[in-house]
């Protein structure tokens, strides 16, 4: 018996322009899939996502930070990258979203439609624009220890994720969040700001959740046909609670101990079906006696058809 397949879906901070372009561009399934969940965010927001993230002007390297254009580009990317797994025939034994992955991860294990789930994902966003004041988030190359014995740090950002032992996420106001960037240039701590406009994961976004709240209530959730590994609660579950799908926004993502979770039962073929970054979170997670195996399909640096062509190859 083959090791357990899991997709694997990102959330905020990982998104760049042209993620997925050269997939738009020579893959049928992906482009139809895109241009139907755009056709969503057009009748919601007026515009197209699509035309956003492709947009001949836009580079990689420009900073792609507006909610209400990352937010569903981040779900249409990875659900239309799903598709394309589902219809060569290669199907999940688990999904496993963290963050706004989780939107994805309840799409392909059947939990909701995929358009009623992107008209979450844009109505989150629309109400963090406009309840919520700009926030930052902070990646963290260090022990994570170090959150709770640096007072600059905790006094100034709440905690967002652990993603494995030497990295870690802080949330907090910008200026606050500069305050904690000109500690770790002192010190020489390796740090990077995410680009996102919001303190995810964070009581910065508490102003939009009673509203949201509110519009959960005309949406309905049945049981999962494929296990969830939740990045929220660091388990697999079948069901999704009424709130689930803003918690997944405002708590913090426990991976470590999902990841802990999955190795415990036995080695699993992980399949990064995000923009890369948790294919080298979970290979940090891994311990040194695992046979897992990660493989990424989209990054920043390209070779989205030839990642692919991996992968197929794989089964």
């Amino acid at each position: 018996m083959g090791k357990p397949v899991v997709f694997m879906f990102s959330g905020q901070g990982s998104q760049y322009y042209q993620m997925g372009n050269e997939l738009y561009l020579q893959n049928p399934v992906f482009r139809e899939w895109m241009n139907r969940l755009d056709r969503i965010a057009l009748s919601m927001l007026g515009q197209s996502v699509v035309n956003q993230l492709y947009g001949q002007e836009k580079r990689k390297s420009d900073i792609f930070d507006r909610t209400i254009h990352t937010h569903p580009a981040i779900f249409m990317v990875q659900y239309a990258l799903a598709q394309i797994l589902l219809e060569s025939g290669i199907r999940p034994d688990l999904v496993f979203g963290v963050s706004l992955g989780e939107f994805v991860s309840a799409a392909v294990a059947g939990v909701m439609e995929a358009e009623k789930l992107l008209e979450l994902v844009i109505k989150q966003a629309v109400l963090l624009e406009g309840c919520c004041p700009d926030g930052s988030m902070l990646a963290i190359i260090d022990d994570c220890a170090v959150y709770g014995e640096i007072p600059v740090i905790y006094e100034n950002s709440e905690l967002a994720s652990v993603n494995y032992p030497g990295h870690f996420v802080v949330s907090g106001e910008k200026g606050k969040i500069k305050k904690i960037e000109s500690f770790l240039r002192e010190k020489g701590i390796i740090h990077q700001e995410l680009p996102v406009s919001y303190g995810f994961h964070s009581s910065l976004i508490d102003p939009a959740a009673a509203r949201y709240a509110n519009f959960l209530r005309h949406y309905h959730c049945t049981d999962a046909k494929v296990p969830i590994v939740s990045g929220l609660y660091g388990n697999i579950i079948n069901q999704l609670p009424e709130q689930y799908f803003w918690d997944i926004a405002r708590m913090p993502m426990q991976l470590p101990k999902a990841v802990r979770e999955l190795e415990d039962m036995r080695d699993c073929l992980y399949l990064d079906l995000g923009q890369g970054t948790l294919t080298n979170f979970i290979r940090r997670n891994l311990t040194g006696d695992s046979h897992s195996e990660v493989y990424p399909i989209i990054t920043p640096f390209g070779s989205e058809l030839r990642c692919l062509a991996k992968v197929k190859s794989l089964f």
